[in-house]
């Protein structure tokens, strides 16, 4: 079956979200596989939001291990404290980098990215997965971006 977003490409990001989170939710709420999920969400995200790269690292022993997503290829693995989303990982809390030069010890896994928001879904109190969404732009997330892939977080961690 063919699965089709409608976003309102005009609509402010408030506006956007609102619109794609009900859509994510009822894509996913009928697949038990985390990985189908995982991708479609990406996919969504991407086409959705129009961000440079979004994807997932999922808790593998001791790193995160890339997972699905969109956008230009990535870093396959990363450790505990290192970058941002290993620091997002290791503090289970969300990060929000205006500028990535300027946070210490930042993975370049693109040149091209300038700006970050990771978020972390956890079950158990331990954190499971990692979703990071990188932008071409400097300063490009902000709390409405915050408050609104915080609530996809949980929708995931519903489906973990």
């Amino acid at each position: 079956m063919a699965e089709e977003l409608i976003i309102n490409t005009s609509a402010d990001k408030r506006e956007k979200y609102e619109s794609l989170l009900p859509q994510i939710e009822g894509l996913i709420s009928y697949e038990d596989d985390l990985i189908a999920n995982l991708s479609n969400i990406a996919a969504a995200l991407k086409f959705g939001m129009n961000f440079f790269w979004v994807g997932f690292y999922i808790v593998k022993n001791d790193e995160l291990v890339l997972g699905p997503f969109q956008g230009p290829i990535a870093c396959t693995r990363i450790r505990m404290g290192k970058g941002v989303c290993g620091t997002a990982w290791e503090n289970n809390e969300t990060v929000l980098v205006p500028n990535v030069d300027e946070f210490p010890g930042h993975i370049a896994c693109s040149s091209d990215s300038k700006s970050e928001i990771v978020l972390c879904a956890s079950k158990d109190g331990e954190v499971k997965l990692i979703l990071d969404v990188d932008s071409d732009q400097l300063n490009d997330f902000d709390e409405v971006d915050k408050e609104y892939l915080e609530r996809l977080m949980k929708l995931i961690e519903g489906k973990i």
